[in-house]
């Protein structure tokens, strides 16, 4: 499947630049198939009432930037938890597009043999039940552990691919290669997120070759690496760091400057570069605030949702839903998040709103260069600077949606909330 046939706007006139990437090649008719619909959990009604233009299906053989946009909040869950098939299948209902099964650090030394094979016996049931509308990954310790999933579930297996933590230049290439050739043979790939969380991509002297040294073996896997991740909480612990959850990582600055490199060196736009992942925020309850909340009042007292929004700032969400504003002014897609309750706000805050998708038509609507004022009136459209942003806007749009021009965000959340 192509960008084309998901996106809701006809972009025929003008089409993107070729990309000297290798894409994810079309899986054969006879391969299992997989797809994921964002907001499908909520009922027809409610969805026709949030979106002028609603999600597409995201398949496993779309475009492999496509899919990676469609990851939206990966939830990871420890391989050790109660119940692990019934969790990830309620989780997948509620709307969860995308899991991790975590074997590395949510999983004590000890109980490693135990938890390895619980996500075998996982991914086995998951395939027996049938199609599951969430993509599905284990993120592993080691290249082994890779193989002895690999070997062990059905061709037909859920499994979409592996989390490769602490990635680098030491043991980043085992990595890919045992991904590579666990793909060997199979209708349809795994794929690999690496997750850049290590000193030798934060050390200040060393960062830079150590990014272009992984920028060198991803190019090699490029058909395998679906995104890159970044494990800010590891990237803090080096330096003695717990940010407040009154801070965003981009208060951090040591961690603040790594992102800004990574995004520089492997997530550029002109075709070499990745899609890049937000980093997790860890915080999900109540606690005593130093600052007072920045969400403003007025788009929830518009909405006649003042409790809701005092909801969210008990939880701590409002610290969250500003992350995810500058995770996307920083070029972040997605992000990683450890409990249920953060879903919702990276998926309203993703899909595009109705102003940002009349500006993306105006701008791709022309093939010369120029400015022109928006529809809304309120900014100036330059055509040649502002067309990759359009393309990721309408690509965003195919994935997430664009909502009805009466719509924003507190009405995508508080149905989501409310379902």
């Amino acid at each position: 499947m192509t960008a084309r046939t998901m996106e809701p706007v006809d972009r025929t006139p003008h089409r993107r630049p070729p990309r000297t990437r290798q894409e994810h090649p079309i899986t054969p008719v006879d391969a299992p198939i997989r797809s994921v619909t964002h907001f499908r959990h909520l009922s027809p009604p409610t969805r026709d009432r949030l979106f002028l233009h609603p999600p597409q299906p995201v398949r496993t053989d779309a475009e492999r930037h496509l899919v990676a946009i469609a990851l939206g909040a990966t939830l990871y869950v420890p391989a050790t938890r109660d119940e692990l098939t019934a969790t990830i299948t309620r989780r997948a209902a509620s709307g969860v597009t995308s899991m991790v099964i975590d074997l590395e650090d949510a999983v004590d030394d000890h109980q490693q043999e135990e938890a390895l094979a619980a996500t075998v016996a996982t991914l086995h049931e998951l395939s027996a039940v049938g199609d599951l509308p969430a993509f599905l990954f284990v993120r592993v310790r080691t290249a082994d552990q890779i193989r002895t999933i690999a070997e062990a579930v059905p061709g037909d297996s859920v499994l979409s691919g592996f989390v490769l933590p602490k990635f680098g230049t030491a043991s980043g290439r085992e990595q890919l290669m045992a991904v590579a050739e666990a793909s060997a043979g199979r209708t349809v790939p795994f794929y690999a997120m690496p997750v850049l969380e290590s000193p030798e991509v934060i050390y200040r002297e060393i960062r830079d070759i150590e990014l272009v040294r992984i920028r060198e073996m991803l190019n090699a896997y490029r058909e395998h690496v679906l995104a890159v991740r970044i494990g800010a909480t590891d990237l803090c612990g080096m330096f003695g760091i717990r940010r407040d959850r009154d801070l965003t990582i981009y208060d951090v600055r040591v961690v603040a400057d790594i992102i800004a490199a990574i995004v520089n060196l492997l997530g550029r736009r002109d075709g070499s570069g990745f899609v890049i992942s937000g980093p997790v925020w860890e915080y999900f309850a109540n606690h005593e605030r130093m600052f007072a909340p920045r969400l403003r009042q007025t788009p929830f007292r518009e909405q006649n949702a003042t409790y809701f929004r005092q909801q969210l700032v008990s939880r701590d969400l409002d610290g969250l839903l500003r992350e995810i504003a500058l995770d996307r002014a920083n070029g972040i897609t997605g992000k990683t998040v450890i409990h249920p309750a953060h879903v919702g706000p990276v998926h309203a805050l993703s899909t595009v709103s109705h102003e940002e998708y009349q500006d993306a038509q105006d701008i791709l609507s022309r093939a010369t260069g120029g400015v022109a004022s928006s529809r809304y009136g309120n900014k100036m459209n330059e055509l040649g600077p502002h067309r990759n942003w359009a393309f990721s806007v309408l690509d965003r749009a195919a994935v997430f949606g664009v909502a009805r021009e009466e719509v924003n965000f507190v009405d995508l959340l508080t149905a989501w909330s409310e379902r």
